[in-house]
Parts: structure tokens; sequence; C-alpha cells
């Protein structure tokens, strides 16, 4: 089993930036990727970022690429997603999930709440 707890959010101004942290305990060396999602109410949970740990290839939907980065720090088992240029649309609960095998996700965090601000 992987837990996963994150950390970081908060409210953020239009046009700021803002950092979250994907922590994983457990058995992460089954961890084949690790995914950031997000959840506005009514609009369903979409896949924003996912970072292939075997050899660190990241997709990012269209609606974050450019201005979101995931990175990784190993000796931590963490993960962060790195938001600039925050739009109000970008409000939303992130959560990160964590996957066994391609297109898996078999564990999730909590969640944490983002609110940008215009």
């Amino acid at each position: 089993q992987v837990q996963l707890v994150e950390s970081g959010g908060g409210l953020v101004q239009a046009g700021g930036s803002h950092r979250l942290a994907c922590t994983a305990s457990g058995r992460t060396s089954r961890i084949y990727s690790m995914n950031w999602f997000r959840e506005v109410p009514g609009k369903g949970r979409d896949l924003l970022v996912r970072l292939r740990l075997n050899d660190g290839n990241v997709w990012y939907s269209d609606s974050v690429k450019g201005r979101f980065t995931i990175s990784r720090d190993s000796a931590k088992n963490t993960v962060y997603l790195q938001m600039n240029r925050l739009k109000p649309e970008d409000t939303a609960v992130y959560y990160c999930a964590a996957g066994s095998s391609p297109g898996s996700t078999d564990a999730w965090g909590q969640g944490t709440q983002v609110t940008v601000s215009s």
C-alpha cells in the first residue's frame, strides 16, 4: 500500500505562483507514476500532469502546459507541482495520485484546496 499526503494549498492572487507537495510513504518502490489531478465541483476530476518515475517522462495537459511544472525529490519521496501564472479558473481541489502500472491510479492523497483570486 502507498499512502500520499498533499500539502501547500491556499489562496493565491491571479498571476501569482504557488507550489504543492505530495509525499509518499509505504510501498513506494511499486510506484510507476505520480500524477496531479484537480477537481472543480460539478466538473469531475481532470488529470493535469503525469510523471513516469522510471525514465522521468512527463505529460502535461494543455490547460497547464507551460505554466505548471512537476518535479521530484527522490530522497524525500516527494513530488512537487509548481504552478505559475495562476488564473481564477485554476481554482480547484488538487489531488496527487500514484499509479502502479501505465495509466493506473491506485492511491490518492486527501486533496488540497487552491483558490486563485482575481
